[in-house]
Formats: structure tokens, C-alpha cells, sequence
């Protein structure tokens, strides 16, 4: 390889380091030293959810309430906005010399569109920021990562582009993590 890509297409391999871990207490705490020694790009990946890990790979407050109030806002805004705008500017009728707006009767179809924006908000918000779906990902290469799903405890750590591998796996070992492999992505 010339230049750290495959010759000619410009492709620049990410690298991993994947380590596994007995429990999900070891995970928790191999995640927090991996992370405390420097190391940034950190993921866990388990069978089932682990209280703190959250805390523990440095992940911040999530953007998914601010998507739904949002999306809710923008629902409601424009109901009210196109029921107004039909009623007063563009068929108004009257109706026994009654006004033409009358706000205690917009209020169902107004909660009716925001509450399907803000749901519409919180379902394609979910996916766009957690990049799903992600048919790939490098280690997915791993024979040992077929059990990620089922019973094991793996943490990977990507390795920026320049970095040293071989200290990023003995971080990983210091953590405690067992089985290290280093993968690198294939180019496809």
C-alpha cells in the first residue's frame, strides 16, 4: 500500500482495536480506563443495555426531546396557521354574522398534527442521529463478534489515522479487555 490506502482509489483503511470483556461490570469499568488513557473514538457493543454506560463512553445528553418539541411546535404552528388562513383569508363564510375565526374549535386538529409532527420528529429524528441503518460496520469482520448479540462483551476502539496501535491494545489490556484483535476495514 502506498500513502496508507489501497493504490489509486484514494480509500484509507480505519483500524480497531476489539477486546472482550467476562462481564458487563468489566466492560463498564475496561470502557472507562480506555477512555481516561486518551483514548476518544470508544463503543461498546453488548447483548442487552448497561446502566451507566451511557456516563462511561462520555455520551451527551441526547437531541431526540428538542426533535419532538420541535416537531410538535412546527405541528401545531401549522395547523393553526392553515386553519386560520383558510377560515379568514381564503373561503371565509358567514355563518348567523358569526366571526370568522373562532379558536376553541381548531383546537382538535391542532393537537391532532402536532402530536403526529412530534412523533414523525421522534421516529425519523431516532434513526437520522443514530445513523441507522448501518449494514456495516469493520468489526463486523470478526469471528468473535458474532457473539456481541447473544452473550458477550466487546469494546472497540477506533485508531485515528497516524495513531499507534499497539499502545491503543495495550490501554485495552491494561482495561482489561481479553481476545484483542486489531481489525482493519476492508475496502469494498
Amino acid at each position: 500500500m502506498s500513502g496508507g490506502g489501497h493504490e489509486g482509489s484514494g480509500f484509507v483503511p480505519r483500524r480497531f482495536i476489539l477486546a472482550e470483556f467476562a462481564t458487563p461490570e468489566a466492560l463498564l469499568d475496561g470502557v472507562s480506563q480506555v477512555r481516561l488513557r486518551g483514548n476518544k473514538l470508544v463503543d461498546s457493543h453488548t447483548p442487552y443495555p448497561i446502566h451507566g454506560m451511557e456516563e462511561a463512553l462520555g455520551m451527551k445528553r441526547f437531541k431526540i426531546p428538542t426533535l419532538v418539541l420541535l416537531g410538535g411546535l412546527a405541528g401545531a404552528l401549522i395547523a393553526y396557521g392553515m386553519i386560520y388562513y383558510m377560515n379568514v383569508f381564503d373561503w371565509p363564510i358567514n355563518i348567523g354574522n358569526r366571526p370568522p375565526h373562532s379558536p376553541p374549535s381548531n383546537i382538535p386538529i391542532t393537537f391532532e398534527l402536532a402530536v403526529l409532527l412530534a412523533g414523525s420528529s421522534a421516529f425519523f429524528g431516532f434513526f437520522a442521529l443514530a445513523k441507522l441503518p448501518t449494514p456495516y460496520h469493520p468489526v463486523f469482520e470478526s469471528e468473535a463478534f458474532l457473539r456481541a448479540s447473544i452473550d458477550a462483551f466487546f469494546l472497540s476502539v477506533e485508531v485515528p489515522t497516524g495513531g499507534d496501535i499497539n499502545k491503543v491494545a495495550e490501554d485495552v489490556r491494561a482495561a482489561g479487555g481479553q481476545g484483542i484483535e486489531i481489525i482493519e476495514e476492508s475496502e469494498r
